[in-house]
């Protein structure tokens, strides 16, 4: 079963179909009640007119043996006060539901004059009436008759008169619930009939609809099938032009696949990149190892040492790198930013952190040892490039901390102010001047601002060199 519902088609079929099936269901039988309901009252009706037409000759003095008690050979009694039959229909051989079971007439009591009414009839028949007059109140119920040897169901009608001489009478007729029931059965026939057949059009009608909807789907999955067998990201898959959710999802999917090549791509330079960065120190350390256990006295122990130490940076870096890459999150932990800013200038020529204002209460939420990590790099940038002096400022500004970092160099060119925080990237000037540095500094510096909700510009300084600009929400 779970493989035959395996498919969005077939329970999207199998779903439409179960709806339409309950309310088939509800309104079919909301239909049957409706209709039954109608013909029933259709039915009391015709057994009341009936029975007040008998009531009528009785109330104009009509004898017994004259009333119309046989038309179209419906059931008719006519009972006295004391439940003693007094009249029915020739034909009646049974019936039930009127409270009298009597089919044969019993012989009529004596008259009674006017003089025999003491006041206490009426009270205690219920509702109060004249010589001659018809009770407005009937009462209805169901039962059947056997007339002329046939059986039928049928809702007979109570309906009290009043005579002159023969005192309280009531009226029993019946009308026939053959046409109810012929017509409820046959609305009954015609919806098992009718409504297997409507639902099996309306699966199969579904079925061809979400075959045709889902068509570009199947399209979708086979091109992302094929790109990952091909392992080439540059693929897209179709967008169908129906502006509708499965055109977004195509759009959705290519803009994925867009961003999965240009994740890849990067990923790819950066381990290139990391090649080649770690060949030089590498290199250079065996070089000087190899010479000195050849010639021991020709050992360059403080190259060495520098080269040893370049390599330990820059494996930092790439780790660090990584992490991030690998969605690292960073600490929750309040850090006060002016504490950390002259921390980090703490000891480094030319560098001075500006005081007052709100300095000394900027705090955000964090990593201390990230944030430090882009103090560090930002000064180490700085001072890489100034003149004589890189100056640290400290403030808020709405619900953001602003670190900046400026200093009094040659500033950065407007065309590379996005550049420089790529991987690898060393301007011209930076790669003459830097002494060991692989371009990863920035990187670094801007992914960690980003991790904690942030951003990382460069702009020009008030110096006339760069003015780097770390925001942060503050806490």
């Amino acid at each position: 079963m779970s493989r035959l519902l395996g498919s969005v088609r077939a329970r999207a079929t199998l779903g439409a179909t179960l709806v339409v099936a309950v309310a088939l269901v509800a309104a079919g039988t909301a239909v049957l009640l409706s209709l039954r309901s109608n013909l029933l009252g259709e039915a009391g009706t015709q057994a009341e007119r009936s029975a007040r037409e008998v009531a009528t000759e009785l109330a104009v003095g009509t004898p017994y043996a004259d009333l119309s008690l046989d038309v179209d050979d419906r059931p008719v009694q006519v009972v006295d006060e004391d439940g003693t039959l007094v009249a029915a229909g020739e034909d009646l051989e049974r019936i039930t539901g009127t409270g009298v079971d009597a089919v044969k007439p019993q012989p009529a009591a004596s008259p009674r004059g006017a003089g025999d009414d003491d006041g206490d009839d009426d009270d205690d028949a219920g509702e109060p009436l004249e010589p001659g007059e018809i009770g407005e109140r009937t009462t209805i119920s169901d039962g059947s008759a056997t007339i002329d040897g046939d059986t039928e169901d049928y809702r007979f009608a109570a309906v009290p008169v009043e005579t002159e001489d023969r005192g309280r009478l009531t009226v029993y007729a019946g009308a026939p619930l053959s046409a109810e029931h012929g017509a409820v059965n046959t609305a009954l026939t015609v919806m098992l009939i009718g409504f297997p057949v409507l639902l099996a059009v309306v699966g199969w009608v579904t079925w061809l609809v979400t075959r045709r909807a889902l068509r570009p789907v199947e399209g979708i999955r086979r091109e992302m099938a094929a790109i990952t067998a091909s392992e080439d990201l540059a693929r897209r898959v179709p967008v169908p032009g129906t502006h509708d959710e499965v055109a977004r999802l195509a759009s959705t999917t290519n803009e994925t696949l867009a961003a999965l090549e240009a994740s890849v791509e990067r990923q790819r330079r950066f381990v290139a990149d990391a090649s080649h960065e770690l060949r030089s120190p590498i290199a250079s350390l065996r070089t000087q190892l190899e010479v000195a256990a050849a010639h021991p006295e020709l050992l360059d122990l403080d190259g060495a040492v520098e080269d040893t130490v370049r390599l330990q940076r820059l494996a930092a870096d790439l780790l660090l790198l990584a992490r991030l890459d690998a969605g690292e999150r960073p600490a929750d932990a309040r850090v006060d930013l002016a504490a950390l800013a002259r921390e980090e200038a703490a000891g480094r020529a030319g560098v001075s952190v500006q005081e007052g204002g709100e300095t000394g209460a900027v705090a955000v939420a964090g990593s201390r040892g990230q944030l430090g990590r882009v103090l560090a790099n930002l000064l180490d940038n700085a001072q890489r490039h100034a003149r004589s002096a890189v100056v640290v400022s400290v403030r808020r500004d709405g619900g953001l901390a602003v670190v900046g970092v400026a200093d009094d160099g040659d500033g950065v060119p407007e065309a590379d102010r996005e550049r420089i925080f790529e991987r690898f990237v060393r301007l011209d000037d930076a790669r003459s001047r830097d002494d060991g540095g692989a371009g990863l500094g920035l990187a670094i510096a801007r992914d960690v601002a980003v991790r904690h909700g942030g951003t990382l510009t460069v702009h020009g300084g008030p110096a006339g060199g760069a003015l780097f600009e770390l925001r942060l929400p503050a806490a």
